[in-house]
């Protein structure tokens, strides 16, 4: 019994040396000034060193004293610089894949040969602008860029080299409803000369801009697809325009004319506007060509490239390319090129 009470004492004796050791510990390290006093005995030991407790303190550890409810810091508010969309919205638009399946196309749109939808439009519109601000398209076609800004709240300027285009881009305006107080304006005219065209209007800097160029030489294809376009009396290439850069033949020169194009939308793009281009790799002549990827690596000499988005068509009919010969894939999907100016 003796030697167990011994024991006993020599374990409880312990425990509390240990307690008062992390309570030292804790008060040491918890940022401790604030000008109160600690009276805790402090733990030293014997130079056999076996922990005792010193009852006389000779130094007096401060305590740091806990924030009154004044001091609790607020919860920060956060403020959306770029957009209206809710955390949710925002979310949910940054996933790297979709799949958009527009309305049926009426017939003044489905003249064109690569027209994009101005549903899919508005959806990066809505993303990377404020209502109110200004929205550009160098390659409008039939409008809609200018369609989709509209209806989203926004100002917005397209260019067309081919006036029947632009004349269509017009009438197609002319008959959506009104514009709530915002312009959007078609000019006919060659991108590569963007900001001498820019000089007959009021507007200099663009917000951002949201475009689809011609996917070099595909209009010039006679591939299944173009066959049926020409039947139905359907436009199956851009223009007979040599200015065009939808007609030029060479891949490198195409690629070097893009730039260009997009050197003058750099010029005319605030600092901190985006650039969205839809575009897509290329199969001619047997082979493929990287008209995406060398898109990005171009424009990125002035044009800070931030992602992409995969655009998806899983309702695209599959045509029987290159069947029991060779392989010819069926494309059915479209890069959409993220850009920003920052400097």
């Amino acid at each position: 019994m003796f030697c167990d009470k011994i024991v006993l004492d020599y374990v409880v004796r312990e425990f509390l040396l240990l307690v008062l050791l992390l309570y030292q510990l804790l008060v040491a390290t918890s940022g401790a000034g604030d000008g109160l006093e600690s009276d805790l005995p402090q733990v030293k030991s014997t130079p056999a060193g076996n922990p005792l407790i010193n009852l006389v303190s000779d130094t007096r550890m401060p305590i740091k004293l806990l924030s009154s409810k004044g001091e609790i810091p607020k919860k920060r508010i956060s403020v959306n610089r770029l957009n209206d969309l809710s955390g949710k919205e925002w979310i949910k638009f940054t996933k790297s894949w979709f799949k958009h399946s527009p309305p049926p196309r009426d017939r003044t749109k489905l003249i064109h040969p690569a027209g994009f939808p101005e549903t899919l439009v508005r959806e990066f519109v809505e993303f990377f602008t404020k209502p109110g601000m200004w929205v550009l398209d160098p390659f409008l076609g039939t409008g809609s860029t200018l369609l989709a800004s509209r209806t989203s709240g926004r100002n917005a300027i397209g260019i067309e080299i081919n006036s029947r285009y632009a004349s269509m881009a017009r009438s197609r305006l002319a008959a959506a409803p009104s514009s709530d107080g915002t312009q959007q304006l078609v000019f006919r005219g060659d991108s590569r000369s963007l900001r001498k065209i820019l000089e007959e209007t009021e507007v200099h800097e663009f917000d951002f801009c949201i475009t689809s160029p011609p996917y070099w030489n595909q209009l010039r294809r006679a591939n299944l697809r173009q066959r049926e376009r020409k039947e139905k009396g359907l436009d199956t290439n851009y223009s007979d325009d040599p200015e065009d850069i939808g007609n030029i033949n060479n891949y490198d020169v195409f690629l070097d004319a893009q730039k260009q194009i997009f050197d003058e939308v750099f010029a005319a793009t605030k600092v901190g506007g985006y650039l969205v281009v839809v575009t897509n790799n290329v199969f001619s002549e047997g082979r493929l060509y990287p008209l995406a990827f060398e898109t990005l690596t171009s424009l990125a000499r002035t044009w800070v490239p931030k992602d992409e988005r995969v655009w998806l068509h899983d309702d695209k009919r599959l045509l029987p390319l290159g069947i029991y010969n060779a392989w010819v894939g069926n494309r059915s999907h479209q890069y959409c090129l993220i850009f920003r100016k920052e400097n």
